[in-house]
């Protein structure tokens, strides 16, 4: 019994984790149609920028929070700002070939500039410690993953439901011509969509690195790859399919993790993206989007 609910917290843990950087990339994609593949690098700046501190000897844990968080949305508008602004009224996979580019540009600015080798960032380590609960062994990360992502997620649904920047971002996720006949200018709401996405990719890339201990340029590729199957499963464009997409995302690994036998624990995911496969073969629209007829409109 200990075991399985150890198992369900890292399951619980996983998902949240990937169900932040799935919304990220579906509040982007909701307004912009746009994946943005170089979200993978607003983590690795919000990594680096955790390396800098290193460097300067500083090692406040909230310090080092805000200062992640910070360079995450300076980067995620940046991105915004000069590459995908000029691009904005582009063909669909002009804007997917933008983010390529930038993510392989950064990718080899740290490359260049910094270092090929994997970087100690021991910074917060201490919530890697474990503690003992009538029986069961669980890490404090695990906890403060589960409730800082949940209640990102709450603030973030207060956002859309009661600030005007936020009805203006739901309204211009349906009809975003309507939103500027109101006077709302599209650059305020495009600009704050990217500055929530990097907000939620800090929040991931300090459990990611807390749990890791080290950081490397191509480092934030693989998170957001599972984020972006996460928004496939949930349907995209969806914000609750993609908290749904990234908790079933983090069952399924966790789960086929423990079934199988231990000397094929490198096929884990491999089994996952066969079921994620077969999912969409059932539901191509994924578990919370909608049809769309070729021809019809996207709303």
């Amino acid at each position: 019994m200990a075991y399985t609910v150890q198992q369900l917290l890292n399951a619980l843990a996983f998902g949240a984790e990937y169900a932040l950087l799935a919304l990220g990339l579906a509040i982007v994609f909701s307004l912009m149609r746009l994946v943005n593949f170089a979200h993978g690098e607003i983590i690795t700046v919000g990594a680096y920028a955790m390396y800098a501190l290193v460097l300067l000897g500083i090692s406040n844990p909230l310090v080092v929070v805000m200062v992640t968080l910070a360079a995450t949305m300076l980067c995620a508008i940046a991105f915004e700002r000069v590459a995908f602004r000029p691009v904005r009224y582009a063909p669909t996979a002009t804007g997917l070939l933008t983010a390529f580019g930038v993510s392989i540009v950064v990718q080899n600015a740290f490359l260049l500039f910094v270092s090929a080798r994997p970087r100690a960032v021991p910074l917060l380590g201490e919530l890697n410690t474990t503690l003992s609960v009538g029986g069961l062994t669980i890490q404090v990360l695990q906890v403060l993953e589960l409730v800082i992502s949940l209640a990102a997620m709450l603030a973030l649904l207060l956002f859309f439901k009661r600030s005007t920047t936020g009805l203006a971002m739901r309204a211009a996720s349906r009809e975003f011509n309507a939103v500027r006949l109101m006077g709302i200018r599209a650059n305020r709401v495009i600009a704050s969509a990217f500055a929530i996405s990097g907000l939620l990719a800090g929040i991931a890339c300090t459990f990611i690195v807390a749990r890791r201990g080290s950081i490397e340029p191509d480092m934030g590729f693989l998170p957001v790859l599972k984020a972006f199957v996460a928004c496939v499963i949930g349907g995209f464009g969806s914000l609750p399919g993609a908290v749904v997409g990234g908790l079933i995302l983090g069952f399924l690994e966790v789960a086929i993790l423990v079934l199988l036998p231990q000397k094929f624990g490198g096929l884990t995911d491999a089994v996952v993206f066969s079921i994620v496969g077969i999912l969409l073969v059932l539901r191509p629209q994924g578990l919370m989007g909608r049809t769309v007829e070729l021809g019809d409109k996207e709303s």
